[in-house]
């Protein structure tokens, strides 16, 4: 293949993304919005009232920043047959001022999208791209004091990482995110170029299992949200098993802080990750999906064998905590596996 074409991988995105589906939470008629649909086994994307199966290419993170650049890749995309191009929006592009957006990149993608017929899926990056903050916008980046950041045993994130726990910044991410959907309703509502979007980008910290901050002990010695304790308790029986079999260790203890409820080790840590992950990344995807309720997902840097929390980023949405994800944010439609590991039916399975 053509380096230049900047495909990373090819993906019968439908296929592979849906199966880790949550169902259809959009209360929308068909034809509205691109939307997803239950029928049977099967779950089906509808776009303007028809089934669309896509054939996706995704590009390269700084691809979709120069639209000249963008123009060259078009034909080299239709040659491939693919009918839809995976792209990146970024927060710090977007939002390079508080409260100023900018969307010339996001309008200009659409444009040359429909010039070859094909759809855009989005992806947000903004809070974190691969377990890092580096999308974000530069008056996030220099204060760390109002958007603070995750701290590690030897302060290795005290820069790079913001932490979910900060309501200030998923406020932040928010706001911009949801502008973002805002303009996407106002440009593309009628049209449907772009049909989905992935909303943030492969997210956890490493190589600590949590985040030791101040602001995350208090929140780890404090008791477990009663939300959910609440889900938990509901759906006792059909638990995914390694979650399940952590709380058994205490005797399904209804109440109390972290390692009372789930007991000491890094399991326990990488649980209070991904609740405080998912509920942050649910706020996001819930203030977007107010604006223009696309179907949302959110991807996963995948446990290799033998692998604990910390060498894969702790607290993304991996098959062993989805039921923590399902808790904290219901409004997420899709867990996408990044399969990057040999061992594909497995990963699927999981």
């Amino acid at each position: 293949m053509d380096s230049d074409c900047t495909l990373v991988r090819f993906r019968l995105l439908v296929g592979l993304m849906l199966i880790f589906l949550m169902g259809q939470r959009v209360s929308v008629a068909a034809g509205e919005v691109p939307h997803l649909v239950k029928k049977g086994t099967a779950v089906q994307l509808v776009v303007d009232d028809d089934p669309l199966v896509m054939l996706a290419g995704e590009l390269h993170n700084s691809s979709s920043t120069g639209l000249e650049y963008m123009e060259r890749l078009w034909p080299k995309l239709k040659r491939l047959n693919l009918n839809t191009v995976i792209a990146a929006v970024s927060w710090e592009l977007v939002e390079p001022e508080e409260g100023h957006f900018d969307f010339e990149l996001v309008d200009g993608i659409m444009e040359q999208a429909r010039e070859h017929d094909m759809h855009v899926v989005l992806l947000w990056f903004a809070s974190w791209k691969n377990g890092v903050s580096s999308y974000a916008p530069a008056w996030v980046k220099k204060d760390t004091r109002r958007f603070p950041r995750c701290l590690g045993a030897s302060n290795l994130n005290t820069k790079d990482v913001l932490t979910p726990l900060s309501e200030e910044n998923q406020r932040a991410d928010a706001r911009a995110f949801a502008a973002l959907m805002s303009h996407l309703r106002q440009t593309d509502g009628e049209r449907h170029t772009v049909i989905m979007v992935q909303v943030e980008n492969e997210v956890g910290i490493r190589p600590e299992p949590r985040d030791l901050s101040p602001l995350a002990d208090r929140a780890y010695a404090a008791a477990v949200p009663a939300a959910l304790m609440d889900y938990l308790t509901a759906n006792k029986d059909s638990l995914i098993p390694e979650l399940r079999d952590c709380w058994a260790k205490t005797g399904f203890r209804r109440s109390g802080s972290w390692t009372e409820v789930f007991g000491e080790g890094v399991q326990t840590d990488e649980i209070f990750s991904a609740w405080y992950y998912a509920k942050y990344i649910g706020g996001v995807v819930k203030a977007g999906k107010a604006e223009y309720p696309l179907p949302m997902s959110v991807n996963a840097w995948l446990r290799a064998p033998e692998g604990k929390p910390g060498d894969y980023p702790s607290g993304g949405p991996v098959a062993h905590v989805m039921d923590i994800w399902r808790a904290a944010a219901p409004d997420i439609d899709l867990y996408a596996p990044d399969i990057y590991l040999p061992d594909f039916k497995g990963i699927c399975a999981e």
